[in-house]
């Protein structure tokens, strides 16, 4: 049989301008306690500045590819195109995999019936261990909060997503940067009979933003992605700021799951979380009423492309 059709599973990591990130999340994958014959690691570049092929070419489970739409999604979608695994991983390259993190998909896939999509769980990298900063506490808890997307929304994050070959292709590709493309494709699986499953041992890690303005500039991404979809429904500024106005108040309602958080250790981390946590969701309230009579903003994805929201819709 031939080597590449006897692939197991297709690790597909999009990537852009992230090469310490990357080389972290290579070797990360190659520590894998799954045997390596099992599975391969696709990268695909989404319009990077810094060359690859250096880098990859240390790396002898990856193959390189180039995708030139921006968005992940897009990336993604080009490494199933061409991955040879029957299981497709996703990761995303400023991420670092658990050593078992594979052996852990491939063990509840082959538990589960067909149609099971897996997320897994998230948890914030950190260099230095006996300290905690406020946003590394405040991420900890909130930043990517797997289990209550999995089970209650029914979507898994696609940086720590596992999915059968036959069950991705049911679905189709993630659409583009416009949206949010994870969100997006978990509701389209839903939709054609799939069930998401959260499993906890299956776990990547990933660096807390390094500055409250990164984090800022994220939800700023997010707002956006939301804006555009919810632009579709009837009466959307009243449902808008209501909910806008629901989370400038919502810190009231976290202060015990702060406090009582396993993500966490020490009284100080969870006052430097809660100090964080009022600052993001006042940013996020403000962002949400001033976009609801600024003009349209566009997505930025790298130095030179930036994506029309309001050509798109």
């Amino acid at each position: 049989m031939d080597a590449a059709r006897s692939l197991l599973i297709s690790v597909i990591i999009p990537h852009l301008d992230q090469l310490d990130s990357l080389e972290a999340c290579l070797v990360s994958l190659e520590a894998q306690t799954l045997d390596k014959s099992l599975f391969e690691i696709i990268v695909v570049d989404n319009g990077s500045k810094c060359g690859l092929e250096e880098l990859i070419s240390r790396h002898s489970l990856v193959r390189l590819f180039y995708e030139g739409t921006p968005g992940p999604g897009p990336a993604r979608n080009l490494g199933a195109a061409k991955a040879a695994g029957e299981i497709y991983c996703f990761i995303d390259a400023d991420c670092r995999a658990h050593r078992d993190w594979l052996s852990a998909a491939l063990r509840a896939l082959n538990s589960l019936p067909a149609g099971t999509i897996l997320g897994g769980d998230v948890q914030i990298w950190r260099e230095d261990t006996r300290a905690w900063s406020g946003i590394q506490a405040y991420e900890s808890i909130f930043g990517y909060r797997q289990k209550l997307h999995v089970e209650y929304y029914g979507f898994s994050g696609s940086g720590n997503l596992a999915v059968r070959k036959a069950d991705f292709h049911r679905v189709g590709p993630f659409r583009g940067i416009e949206i949010a493309e994870d969100k997006e494709w978990g509701m389209r699986a839903r939709a054609r009979g799939l069930t998401f499953k959260y499993i906890s041992n299956m776990i990547v890690y990933h660096p807390a933003r390094p500055s409250l303005r990164q984090l800022c500039t994220q939800w700023d991404r997010l707002i956006q992605h939301a804006l555009t979809m919810d632009r579709k429904r009837k009466h959307w500024r009243v449902f808008w700021l209501g909910r806008a106005l629901a989370v400038s108040g919502s810190p009231l309602l976290d202060v015990l799951e702060v406090m009582k958080s396993d993500r966490i250790d020490g009284l100080s981390a969870r006052f430097r979380a809660l100090a964080v946590l009022i600052i993001i969701r006042c940013y996020r309230a403000w962002r949400m009423i001033t976009v609801l009579w600024g003009p349209r903003r566009g997505i930025v994805w790298n130095r030179d492309i930036a994506i029309d929201i309001a050509e798109r819709e």
